[in-house]
């Protein structure tokens, strides 16, 4: 009777034992979010900027707006990957299908020279960033308080 009793107070036992997890095991069910990444956050504001480059220049006159447009559209339409910021290594990363992207702002500009479209605002949010601003208080205040 005793051993009965025994085995029953170490199955009790074990159902308050807390669960062990290594650090292995942790890191394989927390996984890091891609944009928690300091490249990825990189490589997706280097495309943000080029797109918006490309959008906000498309039908700009003046010689700089020009360059800046070109310098954009060149990028974009380059299917050079030697360099690891290439407009074909960030689709890679950022998993974007690069021609698909090419196709669609080609076809948003053709539609803006008909004029169509306006530029495209961009849904993103900055993700893990803070915005902090300053402000200073009125001096009258700081000296009545």
């Amino acid at each position: 009777m005793q051993g009965a009793q025994v085995i029953q107070e170490d199955v009790v036992a074990r159902l308050f034992e807390p669960d062990l997890i290594t650090p292995e095991q942790h890191r394989d069910l927390v996984q890091m979010e891609r944009t928690d990444q300091p490249e990825v956050r990189l490589m997706l504001a280097v495309m943000e900027d080029a797109v918006a480059t490309f959008q906000r220049y498309a039908s700009e006159s003046g010689r700089r707006n020009r360059r800046l447009f070109e310098e954009a559209e060149s990028w974009i339409n380059s299917t050079d990957t030697s360099w690891p910021y290439s407009f074909e290594n960030i689709c890679a990363a950022l998993r974007f299908e690069p021609e698909t992207l090419r196709k669609g702002l080609h076809t948003w500009r053709a539609q803006r020279e008909e004029g169509g479209r306006s530029m495209y605002r961009f849904p993103f949010r900055r993700v893990n960033g803070k915005r902090h601003s300053i402000s200073l208080r009125d001096r009258t205040m700081r000296n009545s308080a």
